[in-house]
């Protein structure tokens, strides 16, 4: 098991590519997924997957990625909180969570890669 979810418990979320963790934490559940080693687009499929399953400020997401994923953040900032925490080299420790006074959303996962 991965090193960021050693104490969390494996879920099964339609969509997603990768294994999702559940945990809670200060109060706060979080929603969890490392794709550090997925390439283009699929962290940003799991990334909304995760955000999806968000409903309110109590939850959150932690993605666990290669590098700061630049082409989320404009898809999302609106609506979340985005900050991210380096980790070895380039990979990085994002927490996404919804802003004060923004209602849940549906995103659409069906993003492509523009390359």
């Amino acid at each position: 098991m991965n090193e960021f979810f050693k104490n969390a418990t494996q879920i099964k979320v339609e969509g997603a590519t990768l294994p999702f963790y559940k945990f809670s934490e200060g109060g706060v559940e979080y929603i969890g997924f490392d794709s550090r080693k997925c390439v283009p687009p699929e962290p940003m499929v799991n990334a909304l997957v995760a955000l999806n399953l968000i409903a309110d400020s109590k939850a959150k997401v932690m993605m666990i990625n290669h590098h700061y994923p630049v082409a989320l953040i404009p898809k999302i900032e609106h609506s979340y909180d985005i900050t991210h925490e380096k980790l070895q080299g380039e990979e990085v420790k994002v927490i996404i969570s919804l802003k004060e006074g923004a209602s849940a959303q549906t995103l659409d996962t069906n993003v492509k890669c523009g390359g």
